[in-house]
């Protein structure tokens, strides 16, 4: 069978704006929109969340799972999206909220799926916080699609080697890297300083972006901040707590340092996309604490911004900060937690008072994120596995 010029993909995602949180979200958004610059590919969103005005197909949760337990919503969801799927010629979802959309849409309508790799519940057990047995659910949900997928995509080196080890059924040859992009039109240096205003930020600082998650690692970091000099100013964009006590145990650490230091700044709204890179920009030093991160597409969007970034050497980080060229790696330990944090205030302390190498590393970094990480040549290769993958699964019918 030859494949057609032209394929229709449809994307299955739970993000999709407005609704857009976390990384894969803006993953998904950006890879969209790299994709429909091919002039034969045409791409149809499938999202959760009701009717949109884009042009995305918006699906509201049934009715009768509003109340149910966020996975079993989440399920109920996927079997509505995977009934519109018939049209398309390969289904790609993103996260397990809508992997079974994409292995459901595969079994019904005899189309290829692909996954694409952005996190693994096995490795998140703390999602057992969130959804209670459904985490039991949400695992079950990922193991089934990436073990019946056509094809894993594995956003960097160190998530394929996840993948392969959580799932040792899979072929290892159905599991290929093809890491994050980041628009480095979009995000680029901004000076503007109305953020600065609004928010009464002043003097030199370090940033934090991100959802309040034990992923996340900010627990650690505002410990590590207790001893950080106090003439180094801490912004906080941090919001949408994954559960009560996390939420409850970062807003006492925050309260904690704000006892005793006037420039540690809590942004718990999401920043619209100029004041984010403004902030981002003006910021000496970027903040990634993760204990787990597949790639970590924040990094990325600092980097773009010419802002020097710190990081855990956890995942898929170490494959974008070069350490010691765009910033720099501590050494993250689940059977060291004080020595994480022990090595986060030294880093930030000493990285913080040489200003002239966190402008070094800032250059270094938005070169990097220009040459290796443009969406163009991310688009490509995915196109390039969609007609691969489809060819493969047309031969073995």
């Amino acid at each position: 069978m030859t494949i057609p010029e032209s394929i229709r993909v449809g994307i299955v995602t739970k993000e999709w704006p407005p609704a857009v949180y976390g990384g894969a979200g803006v993953h998904v958004v950006q890879l969209t929109e790299a994709l429909r610059t091919s002039s034969n590919v045409t791409v149809d969103v499938h999202c959760f969340g009701g009717a949109r005005t884009d042009g995305a197909f918006g699906y509201e949760t049934p009715a009768e799972f509003k109340e149910a337990n966020p996975a079993i919503a989440a399920l109920a969801t996927d079997l509505a999206i995977a009934d519109q799927l018939s049209s398309v010629d390969l289904v790609h979802s993103h996260t397990w909220y809508a992997n079974m959309a994409g292995h459901s849409a595969s079994l019904l309508h005899g189309i290829p799926h692909i996954v694409s790799a952005h996190s693994l519940e096995p490795l998140r057990p703390w999602k057992a916080e969130q959804l209670g047995g459904g985490y039991k659910i949400s695992s079950w949900a990922e193991k089934t699609a990436y073990e019946s997928a056509a094809a894993v995509i594995a956003v960097s080196d160190g998530m394929r080697a996840d993948v392969l080890k959580a799932y040792p059924k899979i072929e290892p040859s159905k599991v290929v890297t093809i890491r994050n992009g980041v628009d480095t039109e979009k995000f680029t240096p901004n000076t503007d300083t109305a953020v600065l205003k609004e928010f009464g930020i002043t003097g030199r600082y370090a940033i934090f972006v991100g959802r309040i998650t034990r992923q996340k690692g900010l627990a650690h970091l505002l410990r590590a901040w207790r001893n950080v000099p106090e003439d180094f100013g801490l912004v906080l964009a941090a919001g949408s707590p994954d559960e009560p006590g996390i939420g409850a145990e970062v807003a006492d650490l925050i309260a904690e340092l704000q006892k005793t230091r006037k420039n540690i700044w809590w942004i718990k709204e999401m920043l619209p996309h100029e004041k984010l890179t403004a902030a981002l920009t003006h910021a000496d030093l970027f903040l990634c604490p993760s204990v787990y991160e597949p790639l970590g597409i924040v990094n990325l969007e600092a980097m773009a911004c010419q802002t020097a970034v710190l990081a855990s050497r956890v995942g898929g980080i170490p494959e974008v900060v070069d350490h010691g060229v765009t910033g720099e790696l501590v050494d993250y330990s689940e059977g060291d937690i004080s020595g994480f944090e022990e090595s986060l205030t030294s880093s930030i302390t000493r990285l913080m008072s040489q200003p002239e190498l966190l402008t070094q590393y800032g250059i270094a970094g938005r070169k990097r994120a220009i040459a290796e990480f443009g969406w163009e040549a991310v688009a490509a290769r995915t196109i390039e596995l969609y007609r691969f993958v489809i060819q493969s699964f047309a031969n073995q019918r």
